[in-house]
């Protein structure tokens, strides 16, 4: 029996050991949370506060989400990111398609000779405005990250250079570094 017991133990090890090597990383401190608030405003539309909780400099953020509502077919409507935490961004991408029920949002702090940039903290980034073509009543809806084409997966870029660090420029084998993908949390309402 108690060979048995060893090798569940064991096995349950090795089947948890991807999920233990895979965790997020993050060569700053704590790790970095997008939290999506879902809300009903009525029964044909929803909106998503977009928040996120980060303790280092940001320059750019890839945000695509995969809209949910079971059977009924939903459209990104539109993303308002006055009063956020990005409003001084340079560059706030939004772009819906409504094929495969997916939003993608793109956000780069700096474009050109300013000094933008996402400060450690924590709020709102953006609001997503959801709905259905056909005015069906949306019953159930949920949003999870996913990968839109060319190339946009959930993903934070940090400042390349952070207040207190050396003023020096990281080499290639440091760029990685940079790269935070943060953790995902979404709050349904109750």
């Amino acid at each position: 029996m108690k060979q048995k017991a060893n090798v569940f133990a064991l096995v349950t090890l090795l089947c948890l050991l991807p999920i233990f090597v895979s965790a997020q990383t993050d060569a700053f401190g704590i790790p970095d949370t997008l939290y999506a608030d879902l809300s009903k405003i009525d029964d044909h539309n929803w909106k998503v506060d977009i928040s996120y909780t980060n303790d280092e400099w940001v320059e750019a953020l890839s945000i695509p989400l995969r809209l949910i509502g079971g059977k009924i077919r939903l459209i990104g409507d539109s993303a308002v990111f006055t009063g956020g935490r990005v409003e001084k961004f340079d560059y706030k991408g939004f772009r819906a398609d409504t094929a495969i029920q997916c939003v993608t949002m793109g956000l780069v702090a700096n474009l050109g000779p300013n000094k933008n940039s996402l400060p450690p903290g924590k709020g709102r980034l953006v609001t997503l405005f959801v709905s259905t073509p056909d005015k069906t009543p949306i019953t159930e809806f949920t949003v999870d990250t996913t990968f839109t084409r060319p190339n946009n997966t959930l993903m934070v870029i940090a400042k390349r250079i952070q207040p207190g660090e050396p003023s020096d420029t990281l080499g290639l084998n440091r760029e990685i570094e940079k790269k935070i993908i943060p953790v995902w949390v979404v709050r349904k309402p109750e």
